[in-house]
């Protein structure tokens, strides 16, 4: 996948299945400035990751990268780190699907109402 099609920006998506036993420590792994956000801030070019939530147990990711190139140097850096996290996290989810790796397609525009 190339980045060069849109504004450069990267985003992977994952959905993710959780018991309401686990929700609060997903959340605090999965959210904004949990284990992974901290972990993907080591690297250069990570801008952030959203946690959203349908109400239920279903959750989804949105990691942001400025670009491929950028994430793709993170898993080589930091690896190990990565599994072991993610080994880490394991038991919290009972389902977890990667859905994409995507680039941005144009810049966001605000909309009036």
């Amino acid at each position: 996948m190339s980045a060069e099609a849109g504004s450069g920006q990267f985003v992977i998506v994952w959905r993710y299945e959780v018991a309401d036993a686990h929700r609060e420590s997903f959340e605090q792994a999965y959210g904004p400035g949990g284990d992974w956000a901290q972990l993907f801030g080591t690297a250069g070019g990570f801008i952030g990751t959203e946690l959203l939530v349908d109400g239920g147990e279903h959750y989804m990711t949105l990691d942001r990268w400025r670009s491929e190139a950028d994430f793709e140097a993170f898993q080589v850096r930091a690896g190990d780190a990565y599994r072991a996290l993610d080994a880490r996290c394991e038991t919290l989810t009972s389902r977890e699907e990667r859905i994409g790796a995507f680039s941005v397609v144009g810049e966001p525009r605000d909309r009036a109402d």
